[in-house]
């Protein structure tokens, strides 16, 4: 597949991401394709006869830029003897943008379909630097990702530095306790936990490329994370079965370990 999508005019690289990529997967994972291309001479046409010859149907919709939503391009998916394949668009020119921010310890959250925390920018660093790559004749995914390891120390820095939000959004959740706004606590607990795994994953050196396990794994770090993951994980998990004040309580009590452990490391 790699070698046919490079000879498609536009297209820069291909490189394996995801679980797949990180060894992380299971028999069940998509394999995820990432074309890094030029925006400007990309020929869409080619890509969607290349992507209806691979599929076993015959039949894809292949997306140009935009597609899919304002952050992850556009694409395709199929399947391919039987196995699921994306095929993501990526950008360079914007990738490059995104790496520049990373290693300046800059980053933001976009509303983006399919992300309820919203897509973290900084998310195509993380892709460059995890990726395999399967056809990069000119170097560049290479070149990139060699600036991208190890972690950078500002982006590390960054992420702890926002935990601030994740106490201010447990606040935002005890306000939603007198008229008994479950929606809106458990929206505010759930995203609190979910910045204190992005920062357990920047002080583990750790690339984050999509919301998807990111409490779960926090487990895999190799470092103490106090029992972060089954901590967060009993919360969300019995929500259902104690009340909305204690899981804001319960909540707190994770947020401020993680922020006091995370102030100690050096």
């Amino acid at each position: 597949m790699a070698d046919a999508l490079a000879s498609v005019p536009g297209i820069v690289a291909i490189v394996l991401g995801g679980s797949r990529a990180r060894r992380t997967h299971h028999e069940a994972s998509d394999v995820d394709l990432g074309l890094y291309c030029r925006a400007e001479g990309l020929d869409l046409d080619a890509l969607a006869r290349a992507s209806r010859a691979f599929s076993d149907t015959g039949q894809v919709e292949f997306v140009g830029p935009g597609g899919w939503g304002p952050w992850v391009n556009g694409g395709g998916w199929l399947t391919f003897n039987g196995t699921p394949v994306d095929w993501i668009l990526r950008d360079l020119d914007r990738v490059h943008e995104q790496a520049d921010r990373a290693r300046r310890g800059e980053f933001a959250f976009h509303p983006q379909p399919g992300h309820p925390l919203g897509f973290l920018d900084v998310s195509y660093a993380g892709e460059v630097a995890t990726c395999r790559p399967l056809a990069d004749p000119d170097g560049a995914v290479a070149g990139l990702a060699a600036d991208l390891n190890p972690y950078p120390d500002a982006l590390r820095v960054a992420f702890i530095d926002n935990l601030w939000q994740a106490g201010f959004l447990v606040d935002a959740a005890r306000k939603g306790l007198p008229k008994d706004d479950s929606a809106y606590v458990m929206l505010c607990c759930s995203t609190a936990l979910m910045l204190c795994a992005h920062a357990w994953h920047a002080t583990a050196g750790s690339w984050v490329t999509n919301e998807k396990g990111i409490i779960v794994d926090v487990a895999r770090l190799d470092l103490d994370t106090h029992d972060f993951a089954t901590r967060a994980n009993t919360v969300l998990q019995s929500s259902g079965h104690m009340g909305l004040s204690e899981v804001v309580t319960k909540t707190a009590s994770v947020v401020e370990d993680t922020r006091a452990a995370l102030r100690r490391e050096p």
